[in-house]
C-alpha cells in the first residue's frame, strides 16, 4: 500500500479494467485524453504517445482520474496527483503493455509504438457514491 494513496482509493483503482483520463498541461494550455493503465503501490504505469507523451517531457507534473458509473450514475471517483517520468527500458515497456493490454482485453503487442511512463502519485482524493 502507498502511504499517499488510502486503502480503499487502491482497491478501486485495482478493481476493473476502467479507462483513465490523464491531464497535462504545457504553456497553460491543459489537454485531457482517456487511456488505460495500471496500478500497484504508489505508482500508476501507462504507455502513450503523442501530445499526452509530448506534454510530459515538457512539464511532468500530471493529474489521472478514473470513475465508475452505471447508466451515466457516478458510484465513484479516484483523482491522483503526481510527476510523470518517461522509462527507456524496452523490456519494461514490454512487461507494462502486454500486462495492461491483458486487463483490457487487447493483443499482447497492440500499441506497441507507445512509450512507458510511470507516474509517482503525490496525492489521491476519492469518493464512493
Amino acid at each position: 500500500m502507498s502511504d499517499q494513496v488510502p486503502d480503499e482509493a487502491e482497491r478501486l483503482l485495482e478493481s476493473e479494467p476502467l479507462a483513465g483520463f490523464l491531464a497535462t498541461s504545457v504553456e497553460d494550455k491543459p489537454h485531457v485524453a482517456p487511456l488505460w493503465y495500471q496500478y500497484a503501490d504508489g505508482v500508476i504505469e501507462l504507455t502513450t504517445t503523442g501530445r499526452k507523451l509530448a506534454n510530459i517531457r515538457e512539464n511532468p507534473r500530471v493529474s489521472l482520474a478514473v470513475q465508475k458509473a452505471d447508466a451515466g450514475t457516478p458510484e465513484w471517483m479516484v483523482t491522483l496527483l503526481g510527476t510523470a517520468e518517461i522509462i527507456d527500458d524496452t523490456a519494461e515497456e514490454r512487461r507494462v503493455r502486454r500486462e495492461i493490454n491483458a486487463k483490457y482485453g487487447a493483443e499482447p503487442d497492440a500499441y506497441s509504438e507507445n512509450t512507458l511512463v510511470k507516474i509517482d502519485v503525490g496525492t489521491a482524493s476519492y469518493t464512493v457514491y
